[in-house]
């Protein structure tokens, strides 16, 4: 019977044995492969720290508004008589332009031109009857003022006859025509535009931290999405003396020539000004850099460690950097990162320190200072 029972708890030990063998054997396999899963190297684009020089500049944009513009009309109705202009005619300042009807207003004038020059005989009489003291001088200053009323009553009326003709107030180009021959107009209708063209102005915002960068005299560039390609230099003219207090910004107005007249009042424009001397930095993609809450970020390819079998293996570094402008698609480094590193581009997110590294730039993110849309 005790053989029987030792041979039955060797046996028993023996299973268990196996048992507790083979699941240790497992574990230990399990954890080495997933140990060689961590380790596994991970697939990104890499590319070198390059630098170049930067240009301090401000960007902004603004409308376009004509050094002297306004919408032409008369004080006074009346009936459209003579229209002595085309749309879209280049007029000279002083230009007739449109006539009303004025037949009354003229009589009435010639009516009071006789009775001043009626005045201005008795007062002439009056003045001779005085020398011989034939008449009171209480007679001369009645009839004084009366020629005096009289010439204001004539000027009056010059006054309201010249309002029925519309002269251009400056030189420019006319608008279209919106009256027509024979058409009644009420007092302050729109009968044209009127628009100096040259030189032209572009009014446009910045915050008020730019104030101490920017100064009347100062170069600035406008682009216009109407001639893409082409910049229009100018320079500040006028800088508002006041601070909006809804938005924090100052109204900045520049003046750009405009011989071809190619830039019309109320055009959308992007406006650059250059400021400060040139900085010479290292510059990155912008997708090289992940921006966290805590601090931006980028992954460096670490080549000077060796895998288990002693061959060269990148590994990822990370590194908080200092950005400073943007350019395009590329991003200024002040600080983190030296001219020459390599640098991972594209999946980093799942990257940490000390990651083996596979890079692959068969399909590499963009690095142009001055990206252009492309039509595909």
């Amino acid at each position: 019977m005790i053989k029987r029972m030792l041979i039955m708890l060797i046996l028993v030990g023996a299973v268990l044995g196996g048992l507790f063998g083979f699941k240790s054997f497992v574990g230990g396999k399990i954890k080495e492969a997933m140990a060689g899963m961590a380790n596994m190297p991970q697939t990104v684009s890499a590319t070198k720290a390059g630098s170049s020089d930067w240009q301090p500049r401000i960007d902004a944009v603004g409308s376009l508004r004509a050094v002297r513009g306004a919408e032409l009309s008369l004080e006074v109705p009346g009936v459209v008589e003579e229209i002595t202009f085309q749309s879209g005619d280049e007029v000279q300042a002083g230009r007739v332009l449109l006539r009303l009807r004025n037949d009354d207003e003229v009589a009435k004038l010639q009516s009071l031109e006789a009775t001043a020059q009626l005045a201005q005989i008795t007062y002439d009489r009056d003045v001779k009857q005085l020398k011989a003291q034939a008449i009171s001088q209480a007679i001369v200053d009645n009839d004084e003022a009366n020629l005096r009323n009289a010439r204001a009553q004539v000027a009056q009326q010059k006054a309201i006859v010249e309002k029925k003709t519309l002269r251009a107030p400056f030189a420019g180009k006319l608008g279209l025509r919106q009256v027509d021959l024979g058409q009644f107009l009420s007092a302050g209708s729109v009968i044209a535009t009127l628009q100096s063209l040259d030189p032209i102005f572009v009014d446009f915002l910045l915050p008020q931290q730019a104030v101490a960068q920017i100064s009347v005299g100062q170069t600035v560039k406008a682009k216009v999405d109407a001639f893409p390609g082409r910049e229009f230099t100018g320079k500040i003219t006028a800088i508002n003396p006041k601070i909006e207090t809804a938005s924090r910004n100052i109204q900045v107005r520049a003046t750009l020539p405009n011989d071809d007249q190619k830039l019309l009042p109320g055009m959308f424009a992007t406006v650059e000004l250059e400021t400060g001397a040139a900085q010479h930095l290292v510059t990155l993609p912008q997708t090289a850099v992940s921006y966290n809450p805590y601090g931006s970020l980028v992954y460096i390819v670490d080549d000077k460690n060796k895998d288990a079998g002693g061959k060269p293996q990148p590994v990822a570094r990370q590194v908080f950097v200092t950005t400073g402008a943007t350019r395009g698609d590329q991003v200024a480094i002040l600080k983190g990162v030296a001219d020459g590193d390599m640098v991972v581009t594209s999946g980093q997110i799942k990257l940490r320190n000390g990651v083996p590294l596979a890079i692959d730039n068969r399909v590499v993110p963009t690095n142009d200072a001055a990206p252009k849309p492309v039509d595909k």
